[in-house]
């Protein structure tokens, strides 16, 4: 039978379903388009987690439902140390709830910009780490479409770890995706020039976050999305003045590879997953013991300062304010009638299922039984055949981009605040959800409504 926790409180069944009431809340952390990330503990374990909370009618007003049950069930089959993991998930009447790792080190966005640019040795160590939890996520069939400074997080002792899986998909090496989704700062030239793109643009993005840790800028500059569009897909690659000052030649050389144009050519991107070797045998990572590197036994060389907050401190403020309403455990509604419900609250009823790490084995959706055949790392000679996206998930478009201001005469620091914008078909445009996983640097961009982008 379940235990009692606390002398003023209703006994808490940790036998039977996860729900809010297994949990003591703690401060909120991190603020996202349709609720907060907050600081919760297992009141069984004293495990602490990160706990991010959807509003399910501002969800379901911005037409979202569907990217909150495709993150959902896409963060049940992931288990990888250099990912913000899914460790429970639930719902209540008015909200739906993501357990997650807990974060406390901050994002590299907040981080970038207290320091302006991140030294050479701290960025190898953060991208070798991400490069595993990219391969991992290949071997998922999994395309992230959303790596940015924003969405990789630290924990205490300076570990990277990806996280935000709001426009994540699942790929078919059978169809190369044609959707626009993720921020388009970070796409590679293959998903704003249509040609059809599969999992090698996350390390294109990755090679814009490595340019943008190491140069506190962006290689690509442009004020609307087609000048950027035009920048990522015919601008040459310029390395700053000073880089040599800055970084080594196999750094140098390591972050081109990245940013290859050609998907057959890029770093980490040969087909049959040899590409994780390239990066492996690569000069610039000769110094990595990647048996080391998975364990998490090597001793990261930036660790967070944890006698200071790693991210925006007024998300609290609001609650006090009176600004908004604050979390509060509340017991669901008995029996429930489906058939009663709007059809958006029946979806979230029936597929945000509940999830227990400690109870549940991980699965995954992705459809079994479909012959592989390679459309993209071939031969030169052989056409790549680009059918309309089909990713067998619940998210067939998405189309939040955020337009980085770069380019622009302003300073530095302010060319690292992507602005909000929409493109393509409004009818199959996809509002994000809750841009923070874990605890933030700030408010998500995409918590307001962005402007139309001009045709």
């Amino acid at each position: 039978m379940g235990a009692v926790c606390g002398c003023c409180t209703d006994p808490v069944d940790f036998d039977g379903e996860v729900d809010l009431y297994h949990f003591d809340l703690h401060r909120a952390v991190g603020k996202g388009a349709f609720g907060k990330v907050r600081v919760v503990e297992h009141k069984k374990s004293k495990q602490l987690y990160a706990l991010k909370y959807i509003d399910k009618a501002k969800c379901i007003k911005q037409k979202a439902v569907a990217n909150i049950i495709q993150e959902r069930r896409l963060l049940e089959e992931i288990d990888h140390p250099f990912i913000v993991n899914l460790r429970y998930a639930f719902q209540d009447d008015e909200n739906c709830f993501f357990v997650l790792d807990l974060m406390l080190g901050g994002d590299l966005r907040f981080h970038l910009e207290r320091k302006g640019r991140i030294e050479e040795g701290v960025v190898r160590f953060w991208l070798a780490e991400l490069a595993e939890a990219l391969n991992y996520l290949r071997k998922q069939r999994i395309i992230h479409r959303d790596l940015k400074p924003d969405n990789i997080l630290l924990d205490a002792a300076g570990h990277a770890h990806i996280t935000d899986f709001n426009v994540a998909i699942h790929y078919s090496e059978r169809r190369l995706h044609t959707s626009v989704a993720g921020s388009m700062a970070y796409m590679a030239p293959e998903v704003v020039g249509r040609k059809g793109y599969t999992w090698c643009v996350d390390w294109w993005s990755l090679g814009v976050v490595m340019w943008e840790l190491l140069f506190h800028r962006r290689p690509f500059d442009g004020r609307t999305a087609e000048k950027m569009t035009n920048s990522i897909l015919k601008d040459p690659l310029k390395l700053p003045s000073n880089a040599n000052d800055i970084c080594s030649p196999e750094c140098q050389d390591f972050v081109r590879g990245l940013l290859d144009r050609n998907p057959k050519t890029r770093l980490g991107c040969r087909s049959r997953g040899q590409g994780i070797e390239d990066i492996h045998n690569h000069p610039w990572m000769a110094s990595i013991d990647w048996d080391q590197l998975r364990k998490k036994d090597i001793q990261p060389p930036f660790v967070p300062d944890m006698k200071k907050a790693n991210f925006d401190v007024s998300h609290e403020l609001d609650e006090f304010m009176m600004v908004e309403k604050p979390l509060t455990h509340s017991k669901r509604k008995a029996n429930p009638d489906l058939e009663k419900m709007k059809p958006e609250l029946r979806q979230m009823e029936e597929q945000f299922t509940v999830y227990d790490f400690v109870k549940n084995s991980r699965v995954s959706y992705y459809p079994h039984n479909q012959t592989i055949v390679t459309s993209i790392n071939q031969d030169e000679d052989e056409p790549n055949t680009v059918l309309q996206s089909a990713t067998n998930t619940l998210l067939p478009t998405a189309t939040l981009i955020d337009r980085a201001s770069a380019g622009s005469p302003l300073p530095e620091l302010d060319r690292s605040h992507p602005q909000p914008m929409t493109v393509s078909n409004p009818s199959e445009s996809r509002r994000s959800a809750s841009r923070r996983s874990s605890p933030s640097s700030r408010p998500s961009q995409s918590a307001e409504r962005p402007p139309r982008a001009s045709s």
